[in-house]
């Protein structure tokens, strides 16, 4: 009590100036005593809560400070630390009384900018803190000397001082010491004396210190860090001893117990050899030690089961929902009385909790067998594993233990027990039984990731949402982790697996979305069927492991009840809320501090401290989650903190917590920051919206870098405001708004671009750019209005907010009669068209008197048939066949005086054919045929009558009438169809590889690769013009087919020309089945030579595709390509790739094909084959090759260098067949230009000196290389002297080569995401800086064109992974490599990989029909679409580009069409070839080079039929087989134009639509600008162009705008069968033909600000409609008449015509069947000398006569029906 009476006047100032007296009343405690205090320091025994004696707390017990030196600024830090305002007076000597306890305190020293009285100097005491961790008690140590803060040096400290810092700090014991930089440099000074202590004391102020400055180099990368622990000790209670009981830990001075679900058998462990009680044997419940009381710490120690100390495990959180203290953790430690020795248990599998069981009996491991074994044992080892309820068990066979000839069995539990020694004692016994025992546990608690965002138990997982109980679904199965399809994933199963997860139940995507992104890797599931009540996920169906027909993009999420969230309702301030259970709720402020306060804040990144004051709920109906929360100095997290219960508080409406962050310093929060660094914090963007009315709408503003700003409206749609809306639970978004609508923002604009789904979480899981963005301008801010609105919207806002509504004018009906006589007036013009032109046609063939009888027409179409179909020749020498299909069948052409001719089929008879067919290599005739059988001929007819023999070896030496004398015309062109086996390849990537099969009797047999080599192989790819096989395949690489197998054994020789002529034998008894039909890979390719070199190992490549021969592009060759061919010649191996200017320039065809070679094939036709740009390639730069057997070839100087790739790291040099290091010395650019260029490298990028690991002879090297710079190789230069390794400067070259940089993602070889190759792997390019000029360097180096801008072609190919290599990239645009450009380094960056640079350079090639599936064929190419000409193309190439756009199996013979006139005509005389695998392999001219007129482009339509040759190819996954195309064909349906309408997507060869589900402008930009229809003008859902038939294949498309394809978008492509037919999408491109109807354009979505350009049509008024009907009222009457005139005449003249058909039709019919009688009767006089298997030919030429016969009676049908019709009609 004061012990004075106080005695003021009443006019002093302050209370101190009053005078005092002895107080006269008696007064004791027990009359008054205040007492204030707020966490570390209190005021006792003052009449006030800001008065009275300082007491500050330390290591749990409170104590005094002494009074020496107190004054006014030490008064002050107090004051403010307990929130009482400035000091009045600094006040000693006990004024108010004694404490009692230690003296914490003396000498204090504060400067006065303290936020604590502990950060005060004290004489002999150094304060210390640790900085910038992700809590108080980790992070960079730094001490406080003379009011200055330093950084210690790591090499100083050690073990003993870290224990005292823990100590002083209040955190525990040292988990960590940690050097070089783990918790950042800082800008504290270092201090310069080493500290020395013994590890005991209480302060690091008692440690010694060295006198002198430590002898150490320390800078600030030499930081120290350190992690502690936060508990200071552990216990096991209520045991039989110390070994075992209820596990208890302390923090600070508070002991409490562990959850069983934070806890499990590795964690046991290690606190059993912390407390040195050997291992944990057992870990149980309650129910056996009793329940605790007190706290219940809610940490989960992640072990790896090895640490020596709790402390050494990581931390993390679990759900605090389900713990009570019925759930305290007990353990049994093997030192324990209660531990019996024998029955230690481990599972041997890939995980802690599944495996084969062994068993420890007396201290050996042995397996169990399955006998009398059952699930009540089981039970018992999963429990004493800490590894939950059992899944199964059952007996496996697997590989044996260490003492594998002992097993045991008998183990009989009651299922109580704690661990299995406690069962009855087993039986030891010999492994004689194979099935020993396997056990699979639930696995609760294994494997709990000490990452919080990914959670797992054990065999499941959630990751990317940065919760434990959120995220993308993944499996762990056969040792690699897997993503589950969502095929008919649902609520039930969602639920099983937050089950497993201990995470709850499931909240369905209407209570929150659950989209994490596409995982990578297997999938593992799907069509999983749950029930719903399953413990786990594997006692749901599914079709199998592996078994799915999905894309990651199908990839399930899952958001369980137990993710939890936190947000400030404000942005930075404002009631705090959480997300639990599928909804938010309030937080209360019971016990809340300044550091709770202040951890919130760094959470969600809004500043460095908070400041807490009470509030009222935002929302009455929202539950109080959370109350008594109060964070520790260790906790990382809000959830990591003590608080009661979720849901149990004791909370009034006005105790809600409310929190502003801010910026400024405090005592606890100053020192902690954010980094990607596993030692510091994660990541958070606030929101807030600002200049709306109320807190959910308004202009968005983002808090970064502690400043709010802007968000830029580029790219911003309802998607990215659908994600803000919920993030700041303000409902569904109503509106996206852009053009600054709510006010431009002040200062910097921090986001960009922003590109969400809608269905994201957070704002920041979009794909964004957050950076400064100065490129933005103040009338483009972004903002949203939300749905749930505390305010109504203002006048201004709700205008725009909805669609716009027109109203009907007074003249409506009179539109509406406008309508219907347009429409009648069309319906009116189009028949009056068509009979007129059938007037004109009838007209003139009344006219005109006929010459040629209807029998001549018949003919005509019956032999024009067969041209149809693709024809093939055969040729030998001076005969050949032309005109079929078939390659020994066809019209008989000899060759005479330079030109082809026919022969006359007078007297043609099958001795004659027999000739024929012999000379050709075909066998014996199977038929000869006459009169044009495959089409008349055209030129000379040079034989006529002519008669053989038979034994002539060829046809001229026949006898025959004189050459060129004859009486015939070309109607009367002999042929013959020859014997023959036909072979063909199928399923092949392309027509020369596939399965083989053989034609006989009409049916297509398959071949046993058991009786297939390579001399068979080498006939098959002959006869197919194939060149030579490449390979021999069985075991069903190209499928099996469904042909059945050729039942005899073809052995051929090799030399045959066709397969044929193979004698066969038959099949021994070895069983064939479709598994070992048999494949082959044929080259293309027949022949290959070296050309105008010096010898045959030297000169021009050349190879020979059938009969023609082709020289090479050097952009398409490399030196192991070239070693290659060498190899192949006999020749060695390659020395030098050369230019033109070597071995001259070439002439003919320059084959297209990259050789794409290890070096190490025996041929190059072993070698894959890609394509590559055809633009640059000329004679001039026809590719030679000197070979080291050639007299060109110098032995000394063949070249290698060993980096990492080809073309870059040291060099060596072949001297004297020994290879030798080259010196840097008198080296230079010249010969390092010769070195690249004997290696096929291209030119040098650099050279320089290195010190590297020996060769094989180090002790020599060579110096003294003189070279001009035109030489071949360095053999050339003058000779070297070798010496000795002396210098350490060896040379070290890299040359630009391709192979360092390349661009993926696009399906082409010039456009893609930006990859460069460094230190092993490749890696990506940051966006930063990045420009055109930086994209043309890159374009140039892939020698692909000149780069394309943003607005020509958009250049997004997704992000990449693994490094981002390079950012900041400067190139000035001349540079010839992009490592001649500048940049900060090799992995310098700040970015992400959501700013990965694409290119698309103007060598990009993309195809496609104008009308989807059918249309004109144009190109992508330089930046712009072009026309391909029609010139040469064929019906194969027709096909291969159907199914190059998934457009079906077949295409239709190419037809004459009109392309865009102002488009170039970028290909003619394109012809694709049988080994063509896509469009840019095929030959043709080079790009831009035609002659082709207007007319003259390529028109195709697709078809599923197989009708050519191409269509029996398929697409498969198979290396082997034609990879399948991710191209997805579009179309427009319904609209006014091929630019507007609705989308269909042609899948499974059916058309489908596009439900509109998430659609919007962004897709349909890509959409537009993928059928070259411009800009996109509107996006429209709700079947606006009519509903679509059929299937919808499409669904959930989620484009950022910026893809250069709809397939490269995600979506859902199958067939979606809950879309309603009102919702089919549809979309209106700005490149229309024509105008767009009324109904088109009023159906305008909700308005967009950037769409003003489109407005609604008026409607005209009532006076201009009334003219316009009477104007279209006598247009109707004018087209009437003249239509009913042209009908009449049309009936005349029909009349006229059938009586002249009447006759000649039926002479023409009986001709036919006379012509028809004289073929079967000549077959009759061919049977006596036919063949044997004559029978089986026959059989399909009638398969074929009865088909022409039946075209000629279908004819006569129709005229006869045509007759009898117009008979009726006269009468």
């Amino acid at each position: 009590m004061w012990t004075q009476e106080i005695q003021c006047r009443g006019n002093e100032s302050q209370i101190h100036l009053c005078p005092t007296s002895l107080h006269k009343n008696s007064c004791s405690h027990d009359n008054y005593q205040g007492l204030f205090y707020r966490k570390n320091v209190r005021l006792v025994g003052g009449n006030s809560r800001c008065a009275g004696r300082v007491e500050v707390l330390h290591r749990g017990q409170w104590g005094t400070v002494c009074g020496e030196f107190w004054d006014m600024t030490d008064a002050a830090v107090v004051c403010r630390e307990l929130d009482c305002g400035e000091p009045v007076d600094a006040l000693g000597d006990s004024q108010f009384g004694q404490g009692s306890g230690p003296i914490w305190l003396g000498f204090v020293f504060c400067a006065g900018s303290e936020s604590t009285l502990k950060n005060c100097g004290t004489s002999g005491h150094k304060p210390s803190r640790l900085a910038a961790g992700p809590h108080l008690c980790s992070g960079r140590l730094e001490i406080l000397d003379d009011q200055t803060w330093m950084s210690v040096c790591d090499a100083a400290f050690d073990q003993q001082d870290a224990e005292v810092v823990c100590r002083e700090l209040d955190c525990g014991a040292p988990v960590q010491v940690l050097g070089e930089d783990a918790f950042g440099k800082g800008d504290a000074k270092m201090w310069t004396q080493e500290i020395q202590c013994r590890g005991n004391e209480s302060q690091i102020s008692f440690c010694s210190i060295s006198s002198s400055s430590h002898k150490h180099n320390c800078t600030s990368e030499n930081n120290v860090g350190l992690i502690c622990s936060g508990y200071t000790d552990l216990r096991l209670m209520n045991g039989s001893d110390s070994c075992s009981g209820r596990v208890e830990l302390r923090f600070l001075n508070e002991w409490g117990t562990v959850c069983d679900a934070c806890w499990d058998m590795r964690a046991a462990s290690v606190l059993c050899r912390q407390l040195n009680c050997g291992i944990a044997v057992s870990v149980v419940g309650s129910d056996w030690f009793g329940e605790g009381s007190g706290e219940i710490w809610a940490d989960v120690f992640d072990c790896d089961g090895n640490e020596t100390k709790l402390s050494e495990c990581s931390v993390s959180s679990w759900s605090r929902a389900e713990c009570s203290h019925r759930r305290d953790v007990g353990v049994i430690c093997s030192d324990s009385s209660l531990a019996v020795h024998d029955g230690l248990v481990r599972l041997s599998g890939e995980r802690q909790c599944e495996g084969e069981l062994e068993v420890s009996i007396h201290q050996v491991w042995r397996r169990v067998l399955l006998d009398s074994w059952s699930l009540t044992e089981s039970s018992v080892v999963c429990r004493q594993l800490g590894c939950g309820s059992v899944l199964n068990f059952s007996g496996s066979s697997s590989s044996s233990p260490e003492h594998s000839h002992e097993c045991v069995t008998g183990f009989q539990c009651s299922g109580s027990e704690a661990h299995l020694g406690n069962c009855s004692s087993p039986q030891t016994l010999n492994c004689s039984s194979t099935q020993q025992l396997s056990i699979t546990c639930l696995g609760k608690n294994n494997n709990i990731w000490a990452d919080s965002s990914v959670v797992s138990r054990g065999s499941i997982r959630l990751v990317g949402s940065g919760g434990d109980c959120a995220g993308r679904l993944e499996v762990f199965h056969s040792g690699s982790w897997g993503t589950v399809c969502d095929d008919s994933w649902d609520i039930k199963d969602a639920h099983v697996v937050c089950r497993q997860l201990q995470c709850g139940v499931a909240l369905s995507n209407q209570q929150v979305p659950a989209w994490f992104g596409p995982g990578s890797g297997p999938i593992w599931l799907d069509e999983v069927e749950c029930e719903g009540n399953e413990t786990s996920l594997w006692n749901c169906s599914s079709p199998g492991w592996g078994k799915h027909d999905c894309q990651h993009k199908e990839d399930v999420g899952v958001v369980c009840s137990e993710f939890k969230e936190i947000r400030l309702t404000e942005g930075c301030d404002g009631n705090v809320e959480v997300f639990y259970n599928g909804s938010w709720g309030n937080v209360c402020w019971n016990q809340m501090d300044g550091d709770t306060a202040s951890l919130i804040c760094q959470e969600l990144n809004c500043g460095r401290s908070g400041v807490l004051s009470d509030s009222t709920p935002r929302l009455e109906s929202a539950r109080n989650w959370l109350d008594e929360v109060k964070c520790r100095p260790h906790d990382s997290n809000l959830w990591q903190c003590p608080s009661s219960p979720w849901g149990q508080n004791d909370c009034s409406e006005d105790e809600v917590a409310k929190i502003t962050c801010s910026e400024q310093e405090s005592h606890d929060s100053h020192h902690l920051s954010c980094s990607t660094s596993p030692y510091q914090r994660r990541y958070h963007v606030p929101l807030r919206l600002s200049g709306g009315s109320g807190r959910c709408s308004g202009r968005l503003e983002v808090y970064h870098n502690a400043v709010w700003g802007s968000v830029c409206a580029d790219l911003w749609d309802i998607s990215d405001a659908q994600v803000v809306c919920r993030q700041l639970g303000c409902g569904d978004a109503l509106r996206a708004d852009g053009n600054s609508v709510f006010g431009a923002g002040e200062g910097v604009v921090w986001l960009n671009r922003v590109e969400c789904r809608g269905n994201e979480i957070h704002l920041w899981d979009c794909p964004l750019s957050l950076k400064k963005h100065t490129d933005c301008s103040h009338k483009e801010h972004a903002g949203l209005t939300c749905a749930d609105l505390s305010v109504s919207t203002t006048s201004a806002t709700t205008s725009s907010s909805s669609p716009p509504v027109f109203q009907t004018p007074p003249a409506a009906s009179l539109s509406v009669l406008v309508v219907v006589l347009g429409v009648l007036l069309l319906l009116l013009l189009v028949p009056l068209l068509i009979v007129i032109q059938q007037n004109r046609v009838m007209r003139r063939a009344h006219s005109k008197r006929r010459h040629r009888t209807t029998t001549e027409a018949v003919y005509e179409e019956l032999h024009h048939r067969p041209t149809n179909r693709q024809s093939f020749f055969s040729q030998r020498g001076n005969v050949r066949l032309v005109g079929s299909n078939r390659l020994c069948a066809g019209r008989v052409e000899v060759l005479h005086r330079g030109h082809w001719g026919t022969v006359c089929d007078d007297a043609w008879d099958m001795t004659d054919a027999g000739v024929v067919c012999r000379e050709l290599g075909c066998g014996k005739a199977s038929r000869a045929v006459g009169d044009a059988h495959f089409g008349p001929g055209s030129g000379p007819i040079w034989m006529n009558k002519v008669k053989c023999t038979g034994s002539e070896s060829t046809l001229k030496k026949c006898k025959s009438k004189q050459w060129g004398v004859n009486n015939c015309g070309h109607s009367e062109d002999a042929g013959v169809i020859c014997l023959g086996r036909l072979p063909r390849l199928i399923n092949g990537s392309h027509l020369c590889a596939g399965r083989l099969e053989i034609l006989q009797i009409k049916t297509w047999f398959s071949v046993c690769a058991a009786s297939f080599d390579q001399q068979d192989a080498e006939v098959v790819c002959r006869e197919l013009d194939c060149g030579a096989p490449v390979q021999v395949l069985g075991e069903d690489a190209f499928g099996k087919g469904d042909a059945q197998m050729w039942t005899q054994e073809i052995q051929c020789r090799g030399n045959e020309s066709h397969f044929v002529f193979c004698p066969t034998s038959n099949y021994s008894n070895t069983h064939h089945s479709h598994d070992n039909a048999v494949g082959v890979i044929c080259s293309g390719y027949t022949d290959l030579r070296l050309l105008n070199g010096s010898d045959s190992c030297s000169g021009r490549v050349e190879f020979r595709f059938l009969n023609e021969w082709g020289t090479v592009c050097d952009a398409c060759w490399d030196m192991r390509a070239a070693s290659v061919l060498c190899r192949q010649l006999n020749c060695g191996i390659a020395v030098s790739v050369v230019g033109s200017d070597w071995f001259g320039e070439g002439s003919g065809e320059i084959w297209a094909d990259v050789f794409d070679c290890d070096g190490n094939e025996t041929k190059l036709s072993e070698c894959s084959v890609s394509s590559w740009s055809r633009a640059e390639c000329s004679h001039g730069r026809d590719v030679g090759v000197i070979c080291s057997d050639s007299s060109l070839a110098v032995n000394d100087g063949l070249v290698r260098l060993s980096g990492e790739r080809q073309c870059e790291g040291e060099l060596e040099v072949s001297i004297h067949q020994v290879w030798r290091r080259v010196l840097l010395d008198s080296w230079s650019l010249t010969e390092s230009s010769v070195v690249c260029r004997q290696l096929g490298c291209g030119s040098v990028l650099n050279f320089s000196g290195s010190s590297s690991s020996s060769p094989e002879h180090s002790h020599e090297c060579v110096t003294g290389f003189q070279c001009s710079g035109s030489e071949a190789h360095l053999g050339n230069c003058s000779s070297p002297q070798t010496l000795n390794c002396s210098s350490t400067q060896q040379l070290s070259i890299t040359c630009l080569g391709r192979g360092s940089i390349r661009l993926v993602g696009s399906g082409g070889d010039c456009a893609g995401r930006l990859e460069v190759f460094h230190s092993g792997s490749w890696g990506t390019v940051c966006d930063d800086s990045w420009d055109i000029k930086d994209a043309h360097v890159v374009c140039r180096q892939l020698q692909c064109g000149v780069a394309l801008s943003n607005q020509q072609v958009p250049a997004w190919f997704g992000p990449g992974s693994g490094h981002i290599w390079l950012d900041e990239v400067e190139c000035e645009g001349n540079e010839t490599s992009l490592w001649n450009c500048s940049s900060p380094g090799w992995g310098k960056h700040d970015c992400q990989h959501k700013e990965d640079v694409g290119v698309v350079c103007s060598e990009f090639k993309e195809i496609r029909l104008t009308e989807g599936c059918e249309g004109n064929v144009e190109v992508f190419y330089n930046g712009s679409w072009g026309n391909v000409c029609v010139n040469k193309m064929n019906r194969e190439t027709a096909s291969l580009i159907c199914q190059e756009l998934n457009c079906g199996r077949s295409g239709s013979e190419p037809s004459y069409s009109e392309g865009l006139r102002s488009a170039p005509n970028w290909l003619d005389h394109l012809k694709c070839r049988k080994h063509d695998k896509t469009l840019w392999h095929c030959p043709s001219l080079p790009w831009g080079q035609n002659n082709c007129y207007d007319n003259e482009v390529a028109k195709i339509s697709c078809f599923e039929s197989p009708e050519s040759p191409q269509s029996r190819l398929t697409c498969s996954a198979s290396p082997h087989q034609r990879q399948c195309s991710k191209h997805v064909p579009l179309r427009l349906s319904g609209g006014s134009g091929r630019c507007s309408g609705r989308l269909e997507v042609y899948h499974n060869a059916v058309w489908g639509s596009v439900c509109a589900d998430l659609w919007d402008i962004s897709d349909a930009q890509v959409v537009c600008r993928q059928l070259g229809c411009g800009d996109a003008l509107r996006a429209d859902g709700n079947s606006v162009f009519g509903a679509g038939e059929g299937v919808v294949w499409l669904n959930r498309v989620e484009c950022r705008g910026n893809e250069i394809h709809l397939w490269d978008c995600p979506l859902s492509l199958k067939n979606h069968t809950d879309c309603s037919r009102k919702e089919h999408a549809g979309l209106t491109c700005a490149d229309l033909s024509e105008s767009t109807t009324p109904a088109t354009t009023t159906s305008a979505s909700p308005p967009v600000p950037q769409i003003t350009s489109v407005t609604p049509p008026q409607t005209p008024p009532a006076a201009s409609l009334s003219v316009l009907v009477v104007v279209l009222g006598v247009l109707l009457l004018l087209l009437l008449v003249p239509l009913l005139i042209v009908i009449q005449q049309n009936r005349v003249m029909r009349r006229a015509l059938s009586k002249r058909r009447h006759r000649t039709t039926t002479e023409a019919v009986y001709e036919e069947i006379h012509h028809t009688h004289n073929h079967f009767t000549q077959r009759d006089n061919m049977d006596k000398e036919a063949p044997e298997n004559y029978d089986v030919i026959t059989d399909i030429l009638n398969y074929h006569m009865n088909e022409t016969y039946d075209d000629a009676t279908t004819m006569r049908e129709e005229n006869v029906e045509e007759e009898t019709n117009e008979q009726k009609e006269s009468v």
